[in-house]
């Protein structure tokens, strides 16, 4: 019964889906034939546009050409004409050419005049136009001199007035810088000479005293003290006098520098500058 009731389902969907293939089958069909009209159809309508197009182009080129060919007879006409035209106007030329050689030597010789002529007016334009820059050239460079010759007069009592100032200052330092320097030097000698009695005396002290060591280690050692101190106080005289020649002598460079720019010899000092020399030269 199981096997007989499962036969009759297996014959009944077979039925079922045999319907259903012929089903689909037939509307494959429909949908192919549709498709296949709708690209006849759209093909014929291409093909008509194109064949419409064509024979447009076919109605135009053969109209085209007709009117070629008419163009083509007109042009032939034209060329007739145009041939009997050139043997007339050739026979004209023969008939002209004497005549026309004269008139070209003539036309040469008178544009060689032309060409001298113009050369010359030219020339004469261009002279006179230098001429013009030339005077304007003169009425400045008169103005120039003229301007100069102010400038160099006002240079010129500058210049004078500037070297009586220098020569002035340049007198009254070295007067105020040899006068420093002079006493610089006799202090620095006094000192030294000072220096020198107290070692002397020092020295006959010591001898004239029989000190133990101790205090005669003391006494040396004090005596180091001041004469570390007067050792200082000498290096600072020797170091302010080394500055004093050292600004003198730049001074000096200096003045040197600007008479040699304004153009003064050193000769006309009247005088020679002392240059100091530094402490150890």
């Amino acid at each position: 019964e199981m096997e007989a009731k499962y036969t009759r389902k297996m014959q009944a969907l077979r039925d079922e889906m045999d319907l259903r293939r012929k089903t689909e089958l037939h509307e494959l069909e429909e949908r192919k034939n549709t498709q296949i009209s709708e690209l006849m159809g759209n093909h014929e309508g291409a093909f008509g546009a194109i064949k419409n197009y064509y024979n447009d182009i076919t109605a135009k080129n053969l109209t085209l050409i007709n009117l070629l060919k008419e163009q083509v007879e007109d042009l032939k006409k034209k060329e007739t004409v145009l041939e009997k035209e050139k043997a007339e106007v050739l026979l004209q030329n023969k008939e002209l050419t004497g005549p026309l050689q004269e008139t070209q030597e003539l036309v040469a010789e008178l544009q060689k005049k032309l060409v001298h002529y113009d050369r010359d007016k030219e020339a004469l334009m261009n002279s006179k136009a230098h001429l013009k820059i030339t005077q304007k050239e003169l009425k400045d460079l008169q103005w120039e001199h003229e301007v100069l010759e102010q400038r160099f007069s006002k240079v010129q009592a500058e210049r004078d007035d500037l070297y009586q100032k220098f020569t002035r200052a340049i007198t009254e330092v070295q007067q105020k810088t040899g006068f420093k320097n002079l006493l610089l030097e006799r202090k620095l000698h006094g000192l030294l000479s000072l220096l020198e009695q107290k070692e002397v005396e020092l020295s006959e002290v010591v001898a004239a005293s029989n000190l133990s060591p101790s205090a005669l280690s003391l006494v040396s050692h004090k005596l180091e003290d001041v004469l570390n101190s007067k050792n200082a106080t000498i290096q600072d005289l020797q170091l302010q006098l080394a500055r004093v020649c050292k600004a003198h002598n730049d001074m000096l460079q200096t003045f040197e520098a600007k008479l040699t720019a304004f153009g003064i010899p050193l000769d006309n000092l009247g005088f020679q500058p002392l240059s100091f020399p530094f402490p150890g030269q």
